[in-house]
């Protein structure tokens, strides 16, 4: 199927594939290289997405690895603050998706920077972020935290039906491999992904050096690069529209071969 994105008005085609770089201005996130504080850091990464060919900016504020340190609304919108700051200033035209699970972070973000994407990790956990991202027009990333595809499925139809209620428009599904799933589960999920299409929603997947790579491999985040580019062409070969990752350029080059074999 093919989809597109309103970004303040204007239609991004996601017929081809996109990539979704990340950007952690976070002192804790699960991979030590994405971690970026400084503003010079915040810039160069930002610069450097765009160079390599990303469409979308990621930018995270609240590490969500298993264990890391809680973070207030207060500490969490200062970061954020900071980081959009700077990307706005490097790269200003670049559609911004902010990783929160907060409305009020999201909120702030939209008013102040003109975020294009809210990427909401708890599958809706906060109440206000509904009905903010809908009263707000912006497309809504819609990750669920659920163990199988058949509960994804379930949570996914219930929710996107609530979200249209609000008038919400644009919703784009991520599986949320990594979240509330075992290593065993994350790749049955991959499995069968393509069967997320019954819900005729463009799919974002993030499995950029997760523990589901790593850890069946018995390596570590920092040599998960080649099971990221396999699972990430499996991804684009499942439906994919979003590749969420760490390594952009690495991620263009699945896109550009995944277009070959498809137009082949």
């Amino acid at each position: 199927m093919e989809y597109t994105l309103n970004i303040k008005g204007r239609l991004l085609d996601l017929s081809e594939p996109k990539v979704m770089g990340i950007l952690n201005a976070t002192p804790d996130s699960f991979f030590a290289d994405s971690r970026k504080q400084t503003e010079r850091e915040i810039a160069e990464r930002a610069d450097e997405i765009v160079a390599q060919g990303g469409t979308f900016i990621d930018v995270g504020a609240y590490s969500t690895r298993p264990g890391a340190a809680e973070v207030s609304v207060e500490e969490e919108t200062e970061r954020m603050r900071m980081a959009l700051s700077v990307v706005r200033r490097v790269q200003p035209d670049v559609p911004l998706s902010i990783d929160t699970f907060r409305a009020d972070v999201a909120k702030m973000a939209v008013d102040e920077f003109g975020a294009d994407i809210i990427n909401d990790v708890s599958e809706g956990a906060d109440e206000a972020m509904f009905r903010m991202v809908a009263r707000l027009g912006i497309p809504y990333i819609l990750m669920s935290v659920q163990k199988d595809l058949h509960d994804s499925l379930m949570a996914f139809a219930r929710k996107v039906q609530m979200l249209r209620d609000m008038g919400q428009k644009d919703i784009i599904l991520d599986p949320g491999f990594g979240f509330g799933k075992t290593v065993e589960e994350n790749y049955r999920l991959m499995n069968e992904m393509e069967k997320l299409q019954v819900m005729e929603l463009p799919v974002l997947v993030g499995i950029s050096r997760k523990s589901m790579i790593y850890k069946l491999l018995d390596t570590d985040q920092s040599q998960a690069l080649n099971g990221t580019t396999m699972l990430n062409t499996v991804a684009l070969m499942k439906g994919a529209s979003i590749l969420r990752v760490h390594d952009v350029k690495e991620a263009m080059e699945c896109v550009k071969m995944f277009k070959a074999l498809k137009s082949s």
